[in-house]
């Protein structure tokens, strides 16, 4: 049975009205969703192999902050604001003695008659910065004092000193403090206590001034950088792939609908041959659209033309799940690489998530302590061991015949027992082979084709497609992958075979037509990287604003 559920959004009188309906099935469940810095983003000059990468060092960088220059106005003259990063993890005893400005949230106040310790957060780091208010030195110090309360906006003026208490090297002494946002203690939902994260998800919008959701909003961040500038080094090219569409990637037929047609159902177009169905014709695009559940094809195209691309961008899936592995809206990394098979695409696979990872360890250190303290006592371990160790690769038949052997031991430990070729492994399987049997992260590859989409090669057994999965300790799958079946005939007989409209597919086809060439590529669900480099078990707290059944606030 298929349910319709319409979101409208308006864009005023005058305006086409625009809904996304959502096209709930049973199909195939979702396999891909949540599955110092460089200074430049610019090419080399010289094109290195796409699957070769130097490890990433994991030592911190030595850095030195150096002071903005003031600015000066006609009254004052007020040091530039620095962040709080720039002191406490970058700086050094340089910086004692300076002026500064510090702007922020207040974390916490402990107030005296003649003294007050104020913790300013800025984002920039887990910690917060002392702030030592002496009602000597600060003007107005019991005014700016009683407006102060935690979750309060601030800016302060000061001198950087260095700290004789216990937890941080440096604090600052306030000349000046303003209030720049006050925040009423009553109200304010983020009180000094540890909160849940899911009556965090309640408050999507000021979650993210606690320690986990900024830690997790930072890492986030660095690993976007990492994936651009790795994917940059390496030569490839960066495609905005559409988010509206009228291929569905995965046929899985699990995709959200945009549409302009009206609200009212009696004012729906029909087809005069059929007054059941709806007369698309009329709407927008003139035929079925959809928002996409993978840049892959668009990728394709640009691949058989510029070589080496990746996309980067929201992906959706209409999948009626409220597991802590699914969104509805979600994003993918999809590289796509012309000339290449599966064991070229495993090998950059490899080199990628290597690269990411490593450039974490160096860059994110504080974050990571803090998400192995709270959340995984073997995460930075974990993570030192993807970067250093190699990636094991088994052939699925051989995994099979791997699991049989240990589930016959005792099936009662495990929820799904029944493993034989043609079985869709699920989560514990994953977890087993690369935690407990290898040890390691897993390439498990030449899939059956039956459980496998249309686009991915036919081996010559004729029982399996050249696809690979990625698996990883402490989540399992993290990537999927195959290389494309590039052979016209081959590939429109699957079209058949999967239900799936040749006409829609016409350009796809082309692609094989006009100068067709082997080619390969794969999907990495990113809240489902967050996930794993965080150690955080939900992938509704990897993301700013989760979309999910029956969710859409914020």
């Amino acid at each position: 049975m298929t349910i319709l559920s319409r979101i409208v959004l308006s864009a005023g009188p005058r305006h086409h009205v625009a809904a996304f309906t959502a096209l709930s099935s049973t199909s195939r469940g979702q396999r891909h969703a949540p599955s110092s810095r460089s200074s430049s983003f610019a090419l080399p000059h010289t094109r290195r192999s796409p699957f070769s990468f130097a490890p990433a060092t994991r030592q911190y960088a030595t850095t030195t902050t150096t002071i903005p220059p003031t600015t000066t106005t006609s009254t004052t003259t007020e040091p530039a604001r620095i962040k709080v990063r720039d002191i406490l993890i970058k700086g050094d005893d340089s910086l004692l003695g300076q002026r500064v400005t510090i702007k922020g949230w207040v974390r916490t106040l402990r107030s005296q008659k003649t003294f007050s310790f104020i913790e300013v957060n800025d984002g920039s780091t887990l910690g917060g910065l002392q702030i030592v208010a002496d009602a000597e030195k600060v003007a107005g110090y019991e005014a700016a004092i009683a407006g102060i309360h935690t979750g309060a906006a601030i800016g302060v003026v000061g001198t950087i000193k260095e700290s004789p208490g216990k937890g941080q090297k440096y604090e600052i002494s306030a000349e000046t403090i303003e209030v720049i946002g006050g925040c009423d203690p009553e109200t304010y939902p983020l009180q000094k206590k540890r909160h849940t994260l899911e009556f965090l998800r309640g408050i999507a919008h000021l979650r993210p001034r606690t320690n986990t959701l900024a830690a997790v909003s930072r890492v986030r961040s660095s690993l976007a950088f990492a994936t651009h500038k790795f994917f940059q080094d390496q030569g490839f090219y960066y495609l905005q792939s559409p988010i509206i569409t009228a291929s569905d990637c995965e046929g899985a037929g699990e995709m959200f609908r945009v549409t302009t047609l009206p609200d009212k159902v009696s004012l729906i177009p029909r087809k005069k041959e059929d007054s059941d169905a709806i007369d698309y014709t009329q709407d927008f695009f003139g035929a079925p659209a959809f928002l996409t559940v993978s840049g892959q094809l668009s990728g394709e195209a640009y691949a058989c033309a510029l070589g080496d691309v990746y996309t980067f961008g929201p992906t959706f899936r209409a999948e009626n799940s409220q597991t802590t592995r699914h969104l509805a809206e979600f994003n993918m990394i999809e590289p796509e690489m012309a000339f290449a098979d599966l064991k070229d695409n495993m090998r950059n696979a490899e080199a990628y998530v290597k690269a990411i990872v490593g450039h974490i360890l160096k860059e994110c250190g504080e974050d990571l302590a803090f998400f192995e303290k709270f959340y995984d006592k073997t995460l930075v371990g974990r993570l030192n061991t993807l970067v250093s160790e190699p990636f094991a690769r088994v052939e699925y038949k051989e995994a099979v015949r791997l699991l049989q052997g240990e589930i016959a031991k005792d099936e009662s430990a495990w929820a799904y027992p029944e493993v034989e070729f043609g079985t869709d492994l699920q989560t514990e399987h994953e977890r087993w082979l690369c935690e407990k049997h290898f040890n390691r992260a897993t390439f498990v590859y030449n899939y059956p084709r039956k459980i496998k989409a249309f686009y991915m090669r036919d081996n010559e057994d004729g029982e399996t497609v050249a696809a690979m999965d990625l698996l990883v300790p402490g989540i399992g799958e993290l990537i999927g992958g195959s290389q494309r079946e590039e052979r016209l005939e081959r590939l429109e007989e699957k079209l058949k075979e999967f239900g799936l409209d040749r006409e829609d597919y016409w350009w796809y086809l082309d692609l094989r037509r006009f100068g067709g060439v082997p080619h390969s590529g794969y999907g990495l669900g990113f809240e489902r990287l967050v996930c794993y480099v965080t150690g955080v078990e939900n992938i509704r707290d990897a993301i700013a604003f989760p979309r999910t059944p029956g969710s859409a606030l914020f």
